[in-house]
């Protein structure tokens, strides 16, 4: 039934956004490295249902607080202005010119909410932390695009978490949380073992992914 609904996950690493679209039969591309540049890709011909676009926030995170290199503000954009040609692209593809209809379903481009990317693109209309989708863990995550809002599971993080815990996220002035805490192996287990701390890191929640899904099929 979904076999010819595609959906390109920019910059997708382990494909979890994309996740439950494969496993309901889309014809989930992962558009990422090393297979893949987004700089580079072409959008393909047929009609795109829908897009993520996940494009690494390492040049905008203010969590940055250890790189061996300076920060490349340009150099990070390149790539999410990258995602974003493709997303336009996509959008020039309307029906007609009296359409009223986008021809994507949705497009979603994600990051740290405690990071730059807000400077370039605006306040994002969506904000979430994992642990209001189920999963024991902060990281603040800012979402831009066209989209229906995902539905937010819990309300009060004592639900998914313990005071311990909570106590273990608190770091510096701008609440980062620490990544020693973050069940990575249980969001995302195939993968786990397989990847260094960066890569784990940015792995989307599957509380998340699974309600953005639900509301954007």
């Amino acid at each position: 039934m979904n076999k010819d609904k595609i959906i390109l996950d920019l910059c997708g690493g382990t494909g979890s956004w994309s996740k439950p679209y494969k496993d309901a039969g889309y014809d989930v591309r992962n558009i990422t490295l090393p297979e893949y540049d987004v700089r580079t890709y072409k959008l393909p011909d047929e009609t795109i249902y829908g897009i993520l676009a996940a494009p690494p926030c390492t040049m905008f995170s203010d969590a940055r607080t250890n790189a061996k290199l300076p920060r490349d503000l340009r150099g990070g954009m390149e790539i999410v202005e990258a995602c974003l040609r493709l997303i336009r692209e996509a959008q020039f593809r309307t029906l007609s010119d009296q359409s009223k209809v986008s021809p994507l379903k949705f497009w979603a481009l994600e990051n740290p909410w405690y990071g730059r990317l807000k400077w370039f693109l605006g306040n994002p209309p969506f904000v979430f932390d994992p642990w209001e989708f189920g999963d024991a863990y902060k990281k603040k995550t800012a979402i831009w695009g066209y989209f229906n809002e995902p539905v937010k599971t819990v309300t009060d993080i004592h639900q998914v978490m313990t005071e311990e815990q909570i106590e273990k996220h608190k770091t510096n002035s701008q609440t980062l949380p620490k990544f020693d805490y973050m069940k990575s192996a249980d969001i995302h287990p195939e993968f786990y073992k397989k990847l260094n701390r960066q890569t784990r890191r940015g792995i989307t929640p599957q509380g998340f992914a699974l309600s953005f899904y639900n509301q954007n099929k």
